[in-house]
């Protein structure tokens, strides 16, 4: 319970910083933080956990390498992992699979040719890549001064690669065409205007 909304109570404060950590913290340095004694901030903590493990709540507040953190309770752990591994998955559009493919397949690559290949704009797309870490920048073109793209370490793991070489051969899924080389040669940033769907 709070005071008010200038000065919340010890507990108050204690979890407020304690959900933004991403490691244990001592309860020194919290202590410090909160200006009260590690001693009653000890206290406060401990009744914080047996107050979550008395309403059965889906997280825990534990004691472990020296220092205090939520955890996801273990007996919900097999649902969280679902949702993060399943929603990692379902949020990658076809449009970001083909430009990841393009990325793969020619890199590094500007977005320039990215775009040339797949025929629309796809700023958006590489910027959702980038942002979950299947893609990243790899310097600049030495004509252009283009952004190149390559794919990461990220990307093969989540393929089961060792390395790109383990990539599937593309010669039998392309069409029938004479000189698929020329097709995005000569383009710059500004090739398409079409914006594509992250």
């Amino acid at each position: 319970m709070t005071t008010n909304d200038d000065h919340p109570d010890l507990r108050t404060a204690l979890e407020a910083i304690l959900m933004v950590v991403d490691e244990p913290v001592s309860e020194v340095l919290l202590a410090q933080v909160v200006e009260t004694p590690t001693e009653q901030v000890a206290a406060a903590l401990r009744a914080l956990a047996a107050e979550y493990d008395e309403a059965g709540r889906g997280f825990e507040l534990r004691e472990v390498a020296g220092g205090w953190r939520f955890y996801t309770r273990a007996s919900c752990s097999a649902y969280v992992e679902r949702f993060v591994l399943d929603g990692q998955q379902a949020r990658l559009t076809q449009a970001a699979l083909e430009t990841l493919a393009v990325v793969a397949y020619r890199q590094p690559v500007s977005r320039a040719r990215v775009s040339g290949v797949r025929g629309v704009n796809v700023d958006g797309v590489i910027r959702t890549l980038v942002a979950r870490g299947l893609v990243a920048e790899a310097g600049h073109d030495g004509e252009s001064g283009s952004i190149l793209y390559r794919t990461t370490p990220y990307f093969l793991e989540r393929l089961g690669l060792r390395d790109l070489d383990e990539l599937p051969d593309l010669a039998p899924f392309l069409p029938d065409l004479p000189d698929l080389q020329g097709l995005d040669e000569g383009l710059d940033d500004e090739t398409t205007d079409a914006p594509d769907r992250a």
